[in-house]
C-alpha cells in the first residue's frame, strides 16, 4: 500500500511539473499587452485661477465592453477644462507635427466640466501647449505630463503585475492565448499610479493599483 501511494504521489507530482511546464511555455508565447484594450499612458496638467485643463493620451478598442474579449483598438486624445460656466462656449487648441488639434468643448452637466475627444496620439509628448478661446478671449496654457523620468511605461507594469500575479495569467492563458481583456490607466492623484484591470470571459474584474516607480502592488479587488 505504502509503495502504490508512493507511485501515486510520483506520478502526481511528474503530471504536476508537466502542468507548470505547459503553462509556462504558453505565457512565454503570449503577448499579454496585446490584449490591451483600454490604454491610458500619459496625462498633461495645466491649471490657473480660473481654469483647469486635464488631457488623457488614450488608446480604446471599439466598440467598447469590458466584456473579456479585445477588439482593435484606436488613438484619440481627451481634453477636459473647468472653467467658469457664466461663459457657454469654450474652444481648446493644440499644435502637433504641424498640425493643429481641437474645437469647441462639450459640456457634461454631471461633471460640471467642458470635454473635446481628437483622433490623435500626444502619449510621447512631454508637455503641450493649448489655447482656450472664449468669445474674443485666448489664453494660452501649457499642460504638462505627470510622467516623472523614473516612472515605469506601461508595459512594464504590466510586467511587473504578471510576474506578482502568475497563479491569475497561468488560469486565464491556454494554448490559444490569454482569455480575457486588459485595461490599463494611468491615473493622478497627487502622485502618478497605474490602474490595471484584468477582465475574463465572465466580465469579473480583477483591479489592482500600481506604484508608477517600483511596479509593486499597492491594492488589489475583485469585483
Amino acid at each position: 500500500m505504502r509503495t502504490f501511494q508512493k507511485q501515486t504521489c510520483i506520478l502526481l507530482s511528474f503530471f504536476l511539473c508537466l502542468f507548470c511546464l505547459f503553462i509556462s511555455a504558453c505565457q512565454k508565447g503570449v503577448d499579454y499587452f496585446s490584449y490591451v484594450s483600454e490604454l491610458r499612458s500619459n496625462i498633461f496638467l495645466a491649471e490657473n485661477e480660473e481654469y483647469s485643463l486635464r488631457i488623457y493620451a488614450v488608446k480604446r478598442e471599439s466598440p467598447y465592453e469590458a466584456d473579456g474579449i479585445p477588439k482593435e483598438v484606436f488613438s484619440r486624445t481627451e481634453i477636459y477644462l473647468r472653467a467658469p460656466t457664466n461663459e457657454t462656449h469654450y474652444s481648446v487648441s493644440f499644435d502637433l507635427d504641424g498640425k493643429t488639434y481641437g474645437g469647441e468643448l462639450s459640456y457634461d452637466n454631471v461633471k460640471g466640466e467642458y470635454y473635446l475627444y481628437c483622433p490623435v496620439d500626444v502619449s510621447s509628448q512631454a508637455f503641450l501647449t493649448c489655447t482656450v478661446s472664449c468669445k474674443d478671449t485666448e489664453l494660452s496654457m501649457q499642460a504638462l505630463s505627470v510622467l516623472e523620468k523614473d516612472c515605469l511605461v506601461a508595459q512594464n507594469v504590466l510586467q511587473c503585475l504578471i510576474k506578482a500575479e502568475p497563479e491569475l495569467f497561468a488560469n486565464m492563458t491556454d494554448k490559444y492565448g490569454f482569455c480575457g481583456e486588459i485595461y490599463l490607466r494611468l491615473i493622478y492623484e497627487d502622485a502618478p499610479y497605474y490602474y490595471i484591470g484584468i477582465i475574463d470571459r465572465n466580465k469579473t474584474v480583477h483591479a489592482f493599483l500600481m506604484h508608477a516607480k517600483t511596479g509593486k502592488i499597492l491594492a488589489k479587488r475583485q469585483s
